[in-house]
């Protein structure tokens, strides 16, 4: 039994390790990005940052998710300990993985690609927003200048035993 929060920043990598992690492990994968409301999806397009009544709704739809399966990996971005509380009161057994890289990395990744709602220009707002794992929080950070098959292999060395297997 596993439930694994893959989180970070916009152009981490959530969603395509998320997803590598899920068929890895066997177990369900869900994109947080997908349970957001039309509301929030027009406020990040417009290139406004969300604020916290924005995401409160969004994140207990992401804890439910979460509770739903006894194994599953989501990406979230998760970028404040107040949201991973959030998560956790709905799935306490969760273990974040935050996927780290350079400002210069993640803004090359942001640059090559496109996405639906997520506008480059808010990077420097979720960096700002961003509060690392903290001591005692279960979880742990994971490099992302690697490729993915050797970030999926480092968060698998990560886990609890008993979640890898």
């Amino acid at each position: 039994m596993v439930k694994v929060v893959v989180m970070g920043v916009s152009g981490s990598g959530k969603s395509s390790i998320g997803s590598a992690l899920a068929q890895r492990l066997e177990v369900p994968f869900v994109d947080a990005d997908d349970l957001h409301p039309p509301a929030n999806k027009l406020k990040m397009a417009s290139g406004s940052p969300l604020v916290d009544a924005d995401r409160w709704p969004w994140l207990d739809a992401v804890g439910a998710a979460l509770a739903a399966e006894s194994s599953i990996v989501v990406a979230c971005s998760a970028l404040r300990l107040s949201y991973r509380d959030r998560l956790r009161v709905a799935a306490p057994d969760a273990v974040f993985v935050h996927l780290h890289g350079s400002d210069a990395l993640l803004t090359e990744r942001l640059g090559a690609r496109s996405h639906e709602f997520m506008p480059t220009t808010l990077l420097g707002s979720q960096l700002a927003t961003l509060e690392p794992l903290e001591p005692g929080e279960a979880g742990f950070v994971v490099d992302i200048a690697p490729s993915p098959q050797q970030i999926v292999d480092e968060i698998v060395r990560q886990l609890p035993e008993e979640a890898a297997r």
